[in-house]
């Protein structure tokens, strides 16, 4: 006799055929990412093994602690690409950067051209402790500037999770939200996971991001996965063939 209930996959088989990657932490020593070369070649090597097709990673760009500029991580990405040629290949490696959201950014995208995930999409992210009293105005100058923000893993920005509608207020601003895949299987925690839940029931999510960092991340796309909304996150992670 079938069983009634129908076990939950895991995140890794989930991962579709052409997926492309749009949040990672792979480049060595410019963050709190891969922390040497090596560490670099132990990551792309797993994103080849979970049969990721493309990656465009995102070091940390935020004042006075990952000072990264257009310059550090290029030359970040050509080291991996002259040390292991045939992993960057395999991957299609390219470099964006994930930008912090506070008045230095603002000062950086009016004097200096942002490193894109594609044309004119940058990844932002916020504080995890508090949202920028100005973040709405940020947003603003950042659209007005040509730029369209993608926000980061939007269901771990807990302040957020007792005011869904600020959620709404910004989609109604124009930005994309971009949930991490590791938030499906409670990485987190249970709080965050419910949150990406609610924001996929709600079609809130437009991409996907591994988020990698680390062994512990890569480990963690074998255990299976504990929201409700699968459908939807695997249409999220389709969505990600617009930055192939």
């Amino acid at each position: 006799m079938l069983s009634l209930f129908k076990s939950k996959p895991t995140l890794a088989t989930l991962i579709p055929a052409d997926y492309t990657d749009i949040h990672s932490h792979v480049l060595p020593g410019i963050d709190d990412g891969a922390k040497n070369i090596k560490d670099t070649k132990f990551l792309l090597e797993a994103m080849v093994s979970l049969g990721f097709k493309n990656c465009i990673t995102t070091p940390h760009t935020m004042a006075n602690v990952y000072n990264n500029t257009i310059e550090t991580i290029n030359k970040a990405k050509e080291t991996v690409s002259n040390d292991w040629p045939d992993l960057a290949n395999k991957l299609n490696l390219k470099a964006a950067s994930e930008y912090f959201i506070d008045e230095n950014f603002i000062e950086n995208f009016k004097s200096n051209p942002l490193l894109t995930l594609k044309d004119n999409y940058v990844l932002v992210e916020m504080s995890f402790l508090n949202p920028p009293i100005q973040l709405h105005e940020y947003l603003f100058e950042l659209q007005l500037a040509g730029y369209q923000p993608i926000l980061a893993h939007p269901e771990r920005y807990m302040y957020y999770h007792s005011n869904f509608k600020e959620f709404e207020r910004l989609k109604k601003m124009g930005l994309k939200f971009q949930i991490n895949l590791l938030s499906a299987v409670g990485y987190y925690g249970e709080e965050v996971m419910k949150s990406a839940n609610k924001l996929l029931q709600n079609q809130y999510i437009d991409f996907v991001g591994s988020d990698i960092h680390h062994k512990q991340h890569v480990d963690s796309f074998q255990r299976k996965v504990v929201i409700k909304e699968i459908k939807a996150l695997e249409t999220a992670m389709e969505n990600n063939q617009f930055f192939k």
